[in-house]
C-alpha cells in the first residue's frame, strides 16, 4: 500500500476562508486518503511573511496547490494525482 499524500493547510485562527478550506478538505477526507496537518502562520515569523496575504494556502506533497480558495473537485483530483505519482515513483524504483 502506498503512503498517502501529505496535505498541509496554512492558515490562522479567525480566518473564515481558512475555515471554508478546512471544511472542503475534511469533506474530501471521507472518500480520499491523505495525511492532513495544519500550520498556524502566527506561530512563525517566516510563515507569517510567506503566507499572510495568501491564506489559506494548501500544499500537497510539498507543492503549493491552492491559495485563498479550495475547490473540492480540483482538490480531490490533485490528491489522486499525488497518490498516483507516488505509486508510480515506488514502482519505478525512484
Amino acid at each position: 500500500m502506498s503512503h498517502p499524500p501529505d496535505v498541509v493547510l496554512y492558515g490562522r485562527p479567525g480566518c473564515h476562508l481558512c475555515d471554508e478550506a478546512r471544511a472542503v478538505i475534511r469533506r474530501a477526507a471521507a472518500a480520499h486518503r491523505f495525511a492532513l496537518s495544519e500550520r498556524n502562520i502566527e506561530e512563525s515569523d517566516e510563515l507569517l511573511r510567506a503566507y499572510l496575504e495568501r491564506i489559506p494556502v494548501v500544499c500537497i506533497d510539498g507543492v503549493e496547490a491552492f491559495e485563498l480558495f479550495v475547490d473540492e473537485r480540483r482538490f480531490t483530483a490533485a490528491v489522486a494525482a499525488a497518490r498516483a505519482h507516488a505509486s508510480q515513483d515506488r514502482s519505478s524504483g525512484d
